[in-house]
Formats: structure tokens, sequence, C-alpha cells
């Protein structure tokens, strides 16, 4: 093997291997790394490999490792680390062009576990690029006397060559249900994102996440952005600190009144390894199986592992569960014994004073905003209900909703809180709004009778630009974009748009999707499909047989060849035929003999094809393209 293959497999492996390194192990990164610079090394020095005792021990070592490290020898993680060492592993004992081969196989193989952790644009693009440095070492093990822009350009060809039949197949090959790479059992234990509980600080882990939750794009009207409230889990029950969903006691189907003002929009929703989905506040409709629960949750039959798209319905303006079960406001008004007494006498005095269920609400959110409370992403620990009220007086938003709540209840008020996310950021790009993990929100819902369940966010009372305007604007109010800010801003808005595209036409090219576009071109039955199918294939197939039989039968000729055959044919017309026994220089010597006259010429000529046979020159090719369209015999 030379030197120069040796660093493409090398490069190769590292390609493939490289962007596992985040998600494993140090020592496993480090070991493969360690591996691969050892290669090089032997391949730079001319030394010879190590013995198969050698790298058995250092492989039976690599297994007890990982299953100390692991305690299994199954699993995502477990299935890359092996793929990624014993890939490394096997650069070290190639010795002929079989061991070569093999490696090259693996390295395609281990291409697509690349998709476990992430199925982006940049991913697509960096695994095609990564698919072309292991075809330019597959046509130099092939090619070996070739120079690296000739191995390149086969490469290049080849893959180009193949992406009319990747594109076939991909728009009518069936398509299985559910993402390949979501088998492992394992594969999505790394997701985060709003959970079924909340605490005081449990969304903190969100504030400073920017990875997409989701995308909404309007089918006409937009609701402004203080009404993008997107509703996710309802938690009902209250221990002191936490706020979980709890099991529900004799409830009523959701049921809108004098529901007005609706929104038609689609939903890309990203991955998330829960149950829920996400929809405005109130959700009529959506398309994807699901069921709508007691509190208008959108509730999937299995959990999200994988990129999904749905149209739903909302109404802006409704009356919710107007006649709700007593068993509910029953839940809706409970609280822990012994606790936060401070908060409990000042809902009291609050509903003293009030007449109405609405004033009470009124002296909650005037207490609130003139208290000198403040809204902050890093709030002090406030360990109860009383010392966030009547101490530390700043907080996030589940403290403002945890809060209110407990008001209300304490007041004789039913009321619950609602997490989700509100607001969003508009692409204007590709004319859709991009909704964040760092826009979970936290806010409350109060039953009054005659209005059913309302909305309302304690949060807009201490920072309305939070709800008006988004979170950026909390992070950092009145700060101007500078002009290089505005340019990646821009940057960062054309590529997400890209991505969406991706997202929509590539990874969201499912069954349903691919039965519509058969669908739209005609093909309604299965046995058309198939037909179809068998026909496409067919023609695949007749085009490849006669591109193989263009390489058996036919000869192919370069540019320095087509030349050398022009002066063949002309002295050919002149009577001095070439035999077929006859190389160039006996050819020449001949014609020479015969015609002193061309004596010259036909040497100069034939000097340079030879040349040219052990050396690749433009200019030489050129010169010789020109020698022989002007050679008259």
């Amino acid at each position: 093997m030379s030197r120069e293959l040796i660093y493409s497999l090398v490069l190769s492996v590292l390609m493939v291997t490289a962007p596992h390194a985040p998600h494993l192990p140090v020592w496993t990164s480090a070991l493969g790394a360690t591996l691969l610079i050892w290669r090089s090394y032997l391949a730079y020095s001319g030394r010879p490999l190590p013995g198969r005792s050698a790298l058995l021990a250092i492989t039976i070592a690599s297994l007890f490792a990982i299953l100390f490290e692991f305690h299994t020898l199954f699993g995502r993680e477990v299935g890359i680390t092996l793929l990624g060492l014993l890939a490394s592993l096997k650069l070290l004992e190639i010795r002929n062009r079989r061991d070569a081969m093999a490696l090259i196989y693996l390295c395609c193989f281990s291409i697509i576990v690349n998709f476990f952790y992430s199925q982006s644009l940049a991913t697509g693009f960096y695994l095609i690029a990564t698919l072309l440095v292991i075809t330019v070492s597959w046509v130099h093990l092939n090619m070996p006397a070739s120079a690296f822009k000739p191995r390149l350009k086969v490469a290049s060809t080849l893959l180009l060559q193949a992406l009319p039949l990747t594109l076939i197949l991909f728009l009518l090959f069936p398509r299985i249900q559910g993402p390949l790479w979501g088998l492992p059992q394992d594969a999505y234990s790394s997701k985060s994102g709003l959970d079924d509980k909340m605490s005081p600080g449990s969304m903190a882990h969100l504030i400073l996440s920017d990875d997409v939750a989701f995308r909404v794009r309007y089918k006409g009207h937009v609701p402004r952005r203080d009404q993008m409230y997107w509703r996710g889990p309802v938690l009902w029950d209250f221990n002191g600190t936490t706020w979980v969903r709890g099991k529900a006691g004799d409830v009523v189907p959701p049921l809108l009144s004098d529901a007005s003002d609706p929104v038609e929009y689609e939903v890309t929703l990203e991955p998330n390894d829960k149950n829920w989905l996400f929809a405005l506040d109130m959700p009529d409709g959506i398309t994807v199986p699901a069921r709508l629960t007691y509190d208008f949750q959108a509730i999937s039959p299995k959990p999200i592992h994988e990129r999904i798209i749905y149209d739903a319905r909302s109404e802006l303006s409704y009356r919710a569960n107007l006649h709700e079960s007593d068993a509910q406001l029953a839940r809706a008004l409970r609280l822990p014994p012994n606790i936060d007494p401070k908060t409990i006498a000042l809902a009291r005095e609050w509903r003293a004073q009030s007449s109405s269920d609405e004033q009470v609400i009124g002296h909650a959110l005037a207490y609130f905003h003139n208290q000198n409370f403040r809204y902050t992403l890093d709030p002090r620990p406030s360990g109860s209900i009383d010392e966030f009220l009547f101490s530390t007086r700043e907080g996030y938003c589940e403290h403002y909703a945890s809060g209110f709540v407990f008001l209300m209840r304490a007041a004789g008020i039913p009321a619950r809180v609602v997490t989700g996310y509100q607001g969003g950021e508009y692409n204007s790009i590709g004319r859709y709004y991009i909704v964040r993990q760092s826009d979970a929100h936290a806010w409350a819902e109060v039953w009054l009778k005659g209005s059913g369940w309302r909305r309302v966010d304690p949060t807009a009372a201490i920072s309305p630009e939070r709800v008006e305007r988004g979170l950026s604007t909390v992070q950092s109010p009145g700060l101007a974009i500078s002009e290089g800010a505005a340019w990646l801003h821009g940057l960062r808005m054309n590529w997400d748009a890209l991505s969406y595209q991706w997202n929509q036409w590539v990874i969201g090219y499912n069954s349903e999707n691919q039965q519509a576009y058969l669908s739209r071109m005609g093909l309604t039955s299965a046995a058309q499909r198939i037909a179809y199918l068998a026909l496409i294939l067919g023609f695949i197939v007749l085009l490849f047989a006669l591109y193989m039989l263009r390489f058996l039968f036919m000869k192919k000729t370069d540019r320095a060849q087509r030349a050398w055959l022009r002066v063949c044919r002309k002295l050919e017309r002149a009577g001095l035929p070439r035999l077929q026994h006859e190389g160039p220089q006996d050819y020449a010597m001949r014609v020479a003999a015969s015609r002193p006259d061309l004596s010259f010429n036909i040497h100069e000529i034939a000097d340079l094809y030879i040349q040219l046979r052990y050396a690749d020159s433009k200019e030489d090719k050129a010169r010789l393209d020109r020698l022989s369209s002007a050679f008259r015999p």
C-alpha cells in the first residue's frame, strides 16, 4: 500500500468518526485519535505494522473498557464506539488490496450512523463530503498510478452519475414507517425540552437553549405576538414546591363555546421524546392522530421520535368548558396544608375587599405590578411562595405563574398552571415563525362562572415586553442590532429557511407524502404504483447494461490517442497504413523511410505521443492536437 493511499484512508476514517466525539466518552475519542496518528506515523516512517498479537490485545482491552464504561455491549453509543475503534484498528492491519476494500466498505456503512444524532442539512452536506473522500480512496486503490486531480474527477463523476438513481429510489421506493435511525431503544435519551412538572428554576436550562422546538407557517390570518401562546402540559397538583399534572377525577370533554377569530397553521415539530403536540390557545382541530384532553392539551398516541408535520386550527376568542365538573373545580382549588400563611392571608384579604372574582384577579395583577417585582432570568433562590411574594420578589415566568395560581386558589378561584411556549421569531425569507426552547413559558388559567377557563399571564403585569416582543428584549433591553450582527442574523435566517425546506421535502418525505405525490402523478392504486416502479427499475437496469457494454465492446480513447489515430488515418489514405503489430516508433520509422519529406513531422508527432503515454501535460496534448490537425501527408 502506498503512503498516499494510507493517508487517504486515515482521512476517511477520521471524517466518519469525528462527528461522534461530542457524544461519546473522552477516552474513546482519544484512543481512536491515537490509533490514527500511529498509523499515519508508520506510513510516513516506513516502519512495519504491529503484529496480530498486539492488535488482538488492543481489541480485547477496548472491549473490556467499553463494557466497564457502558455496562453493556448493546445500544447506540456502544455500537458507534465499536465501529469507530474497529475502523481505526483495521488501518493497522492493512497489508493488501482486500484489507483496504474491507475498510472502505466499513466506512461507507458507518456513514449512516451519523444520522443517529442529527438529520440536519449541515449533516447532509458534511456526509456528502465524507462520501467523496471515501470514493477518492476507492478510486486511488483501483488507479494507483493516477494523480490526485484525475482521482477526484473520477470520484465526483461517479457520485454525480448516482444522483438520478438516488432521486428515483427516494421518490418511488416504499417508505419505511418511522426513521431507521430511531430503532435503538436509547436513540432519544438525550432529548430535552418542556417537562410535565414545574418547580422554581425548572425552566432555567431552557432559557439559553437555541434549539428549535417547532416551526409554524400560518395560512392566511396571522395573530398578534401577544396571542401566540402555544399550549403544552397543564399542571393541576401542587405539593408546596412542584406542580405536576396529577390524576384527573370526573371530567367533561373539552368544549369551546362562542368560538371566533379562527386561525389555521402548519406546525413542523422537532423530535422531543414526549407525547404532546403544541397548538395555539385554544386548539379546535389537528390533522395527525391525536386526542384532545379534558384540559385542551393535544396528546399523540406515541412519543415524538421523528420530525412530524401537521395542520391545526385554533380559536383565539372562546369560552372553554363553561360547565366544568365539580370534581375538577375542587381539584383546581386544592392546596397543601400548613404552608405559606402570609400568602393565604393576603388572598383572603383581597377576597374580603372584592365583590367579584375579576376584582380579585385585578388585585393580584396590581400587586405584581406595583410592589417592585422584577422579571429576571437569574433570580435569587426562593424556597416558598411566601418568600417569593414578600422577600425576594424576583423570578422567571414559572415563579409568577406558580405564585398567581396559589393566590387564586387561596382566594377561592379555581386555577391551574399551563406550560408551553410564547411568541416566536419571524423568518421573513421562509415566511414562517421559529419557536425555540428559549421561548418556553408558563402562565395561569382561572375558571370564572359564565366565562369558563380564561388565560391570565402574570408575567405580562411585570414585564409586558416579554410577551409583546420576546425574551431577547428582557435579556438586553434597548440593545440596537449592529450592522455586523444584522448581517449574521440575516445569514442565520437564510440558513434556517434552507433547513426548513430540507426538513419539509427530504426529512419529512414519509409514506403519506409519497402516496400524495404518486396520486398527483395519476398512480392511485397499489398495482399501478408497483407497475410504475417496475418500469422505472427496468429502465435503470437497461441503462446500466448499455453503460457496461460501452466498456466491454468499445475502445475508450483519450485526447492524445485521438490525435495519434487522426494521423494514422491520414497516412492510411495516403497509402501508408499502420500495421496491427506496429508501435508508434516503428511506424514513424517506416513512414520516414517511404516518405523522407514527412520524416521530421512524423517523428515529432510520434515522440510527443509516446511521451504523453507516460506523462500528463495539457500543453503537450494541445501541441499534439495542433500537429495532428496540420499534418498533411
